[in-house]
C-alpha cells in the first residue's frame, strides 16, 4: 500500500460553536465531506417537515440542547452526546425540545430528501 503525503496546505479546522451561531429558525450547513458522505451542522428553533431519504441512512449526533425525532409509531428524544441512525426510507421529522437544538448529521453526499 502506498503512503500519501499532504501538499503544503494543511486541512481546515472546523469550530462547531462558530458554525452553530445563527439567527435563522432552521439552518443546515455543510461542515465536511469524507469519502461519499457529508457531515452537516443543523441549528433549529422550530420543527423540520416530515420527510424520508430513499437512498441514504441519516445519523444524528446532538451537540447542544435536545432533539426530538418523531416517527410514525412514536418519538425519541436525544440529549447532548447521544447519537441515532435512521435507516433509509423511514419517515421522520426533527424538532428542538425547548428553545434550540444543534446537531450533526451524517449522510451520503447524494442523499435525496422526499417531503411527505
Amino acid at each position: 500500500m502506498r503512503e500519501l503525503r499532504m501538499s503544503n496546505q494543511l486541512p481546515d479546522v472546523v469550530t462547531l460553536k462558530a458554525e452553530s451561531s445563527t439567527h435563522f429558525k432552521y439552518d443546515n450547513q455543510l461542515l465536511a465531506s469524507t469519502n461519499d458522505h457529508v457531515i452537516r451542522i443543523a441549528t433549529m428553533t422550530e420543527p423540520y417537515h416530515w420527510h424520508f431519504h430513499p437512498n441514504s441512512d441519516e445519523t444524528f449526533l446532538v451537540i447542544e440542547g435536545r432533539l426530538a425525532i418523531e416517527f410514525e409509531d412514536g418519538s425519541l428524544e436525544l440529549h447532548p452526546g447521544q447519537l441515532l441512525t435512521i435507516p433509509r426510507g423511514v419517515r421522520h421529522r426533527t424538532r428542538p425540545v425547548g428553545g434550540r437544538s444543534v446537531n450533526l448529521t451524517f449522510e451520503m453526499a447524494e442523499a435525496e430528501t422526499v417531503a411527505v
